[in-house]
């Protein structure tokens, strides 16, 4: 990361975070930031097809010493900015299997990979290339920040959405989802079933109000406990709607209610110490976010993240 005091934030190519460019480097970094600029698999409103480069413009103003964790981010790890993805507009399966290849061809097979979406279909394309990086052979434990479950099985006659990500990751091995949290459900639902498979399965499941009024904050502790002394690998993904949309309006399916934007950052930092092996954030749409607002909370959401292992 440039030194701002030497060279302008406002200045030079736009990139996550102002990390250099892949092909600048002379050895594969630790961790890639890439984009995959895709919003077909939605339900309701598009545009998170420009959340990659919103995001990179907004992450021009994230500096890399962590206050909390008294760390230098570019101190500790080699990273970078990948590009964007190939995508199939037409098409979320197609998409899914060109960014995935895509996603493989970054940095070696110890190189971390985090996707910048789009909706949050992209998550199948790079869970499947970090399980074929990590998993090693065993599916990968999940920490999963949303408002919605997205364990849908079909939508419209769709199998591929961003409300069906993590039922076909569970149907593909990729995810145990026994070893699957996820935090911050909330909102109507369309109908009293809608959950079913997700507890069927086995999936950890602690809802805004669980978090909010009950013991939500103590399940979150024992989970991240849990795999942070098994040191098994895990994946993060974090869907911008999570937090309520008074402080990240900027989404494609608004849940009112839910995290605060500091109160979002203090639970990815619970993280700290996880065998982090791969993440996404997700869903930002610039179109709704006024004074780019979601797009500045997504980019420190991926710092955060990227501070978790360093």
């Amino acid at each position: 990361m440039p030194n701002a005091r030497q060279f302008p934030r406002f200045a030079g190519v736009c990139t996550f975070c102002r990390f250099p460019l892949i092909d600048t480097l002379k050895s594969p970094p630790d961790w890639v930031v890439y984009g995959i600029p895709y919003d077909g698999g939605v339900t309701y409103r598009p545009g998170a097809r420009f959340g990659p480069r919103a995001i990179r413009e907004q992450s021009a103003y994230v500096k890399p010493y962590h206050l909390e964790h008294d760390l230098n981010l570019a101190e500790r790890l080699s990273l970078c900015d990948g590009g964007d993805a190939p995508v199939r507009p037409y098409s979320t399966r197609e998409t899914q299997e060109a960014a995935c290849a895509f996603a493989l061809g970054l940095g070696d097979g110890h190189t971390k990979l985090l996707a910048v979406g789009g909706d949050h279909s992209i998550a199948l394309a790079n869970l499947r290339a970090t399980f074929q990086r990590h998993g090693g052979g065993r599916p990968l434990a999940l920490l999963h920040f949303d408002s919605h479950l997205d364990t849908v099985d079909v939508a419209w006659g769709e199998k591929h959405t961003h409300a069906s990500p993590f039922i076909r990751a569970i149907e593909e091995g990729l995810v145990d989802p026994k070893r699957m949290l996820s935090v911050g459900i909330k909102g109507p639902l369309n109908t009293a079933t809608d959950l079913d498979y997700g507890r069927q399965a086995g999936i950890n499941l602690v809802t805004w109000a669980d978090w909010r009024h009950r013991n939500g904050v103590e399940r979150i502790g024992a989970f991240i406990e849990h795999v942070r002394r098994s040191r098994e690998p895990v994946y993060l993904t974090f869907d911008i709607d999570c937090v309520d949309p008074a402080y990240a309006p900027g989404t494609g399916t608004p849940s009112v209610g839910g995290f605060t934007s500091s109160e979002a950052l203090d639970l990815v930092r619970s993280c700290r110490g996880l065998n982090l092996v791969g993440a996404d954030v997700v869903e930002v749409l610039p179109a709704l976010d006024p004074a780019g607002i979601t797009a500045l909370l997504a980019a420190h959401v991926i710092f955060e993240i990227l501070c978790l292992g360093a």
